[in-house]
């Protein structure tokens, strides 16, 4: 999603690709055959994607499909990419509306945020346990990490919300555990190191014992230290203490400027020290 004034946004043009890669006659088709709630034969991609919106399909049968599409975007190339890509267009409505969030506010170009999605989404195509449920849900999940990763890197100065974010599916861009997690650390529930410890292996589902590594940590201290912060986290979401934090920038500025004060202090300090001395 793009704000008006700019060209169209790495969405758009892969919605656009989308359609014109799958426009009849298509190699492309979904053999739907198997799957309860879809017409039974192959189908055009582009009528999957409106299908799968559908009410009247199971969240069973959409996380099967998702399944079948991952493989196909791991078929080797050329045939790999264009499944890449349908795989992608398909997930445009989802990705479309977690972008429009994550711009929620924002004033500049929001090609970066988008361009920023699609590589997580593709990248995540690649890499995800398709054994594991929620398939569509964790793809995007990628993409909005990393679209959220990307809009804080321009330097968002906004308030962010955070509400129970972790009991359902992200809405907003700020109910998304990333931001839960970036919040939780301006705030000063949990420190930076605890926030990877979470993030690391509950959000991105590496093993607890390579990012114990990673971060020099024992396992066994590392499972502690996370736990804790869970708990501390926990409490500080249910308390409403993340419901309106401010961002990286303006707490490190009030960081910085607290530590300037204190500077100011200890200065006065000394230079009053041998004249209370004198005084005694």
């Amino acid at each position: 999603m793009s704000h008006p004034s700019a060209t169209a946004s790495p969405l758009t043009d892969l919605n656009r690709y989308f359609h014109l890669i799958v426009k009849e006659p298509t190699k492309l088709l979904f053999d739907a055959s198997g799957y309860p709630g879809l017409p039974q034969q192959p189908i055009n991609p582009a009528a999957l994607k409106k299908l799968l919106l559908s009410d009247e399909v199971s969240p069973a049968t959409v996380d099967a499909v998702w399944r079948d599409l991952v493989h196909r975007a791991r078929r080797p190339k050329p045939e790999g990419d264009e499944w890449t890509v349908v795989a992608i267009g398909v997930a445009v409505p989802g990705l479309k509306c977690a972008a429009g969030a994550l711009a929620y506010g924002w004033h500049g170009d929001t090609s970066d945020i988008d361009a920023a999605m699609l590589d997580a989404f593709a990248h995540r195509l690649r890499t995800l346990d398709v054994d594991a449920p929620r398939v569509l849900g964790k793809l995007l999940d990628a993409a909005i990490r990393a679209g959220a990763k990307a809009r804080a890197a321009e330097g968002d100065r906004d308030l962010i919300r955070v509400d129970q974010a972790w009991s359902r599916a992200p809405m907003r861009p700020w109910d998304h555990p990333d931001w839960v997690l970036h919040r939780a650390v301006a705030a000063g529930v949990i420190d930076r190191t605890e926030a990877r410890l979470i993030g690391d292996t509950h959000l991105e589902e590496q093993p607890l014992s390579a990012v114990a590594a990673a971060l020099r940590l024992d396992v066994r201290l590392a499972s502690d230290w996370r736990w804790k912060a869970c708990l501390r986290l926990r409490d500080a979401i249910a308390a409403g203490e993340l419901d309106h934090v401010r961002t990286r920038r303006n707490v490190a500025a009030r960081r910085r400027a607290l530590q300037l004060a204190l500077a100011k202090l200890a200065r006065a300090q000394r230079r009053q020290a041998p004249a209370n001395a004198a005084a005694g």
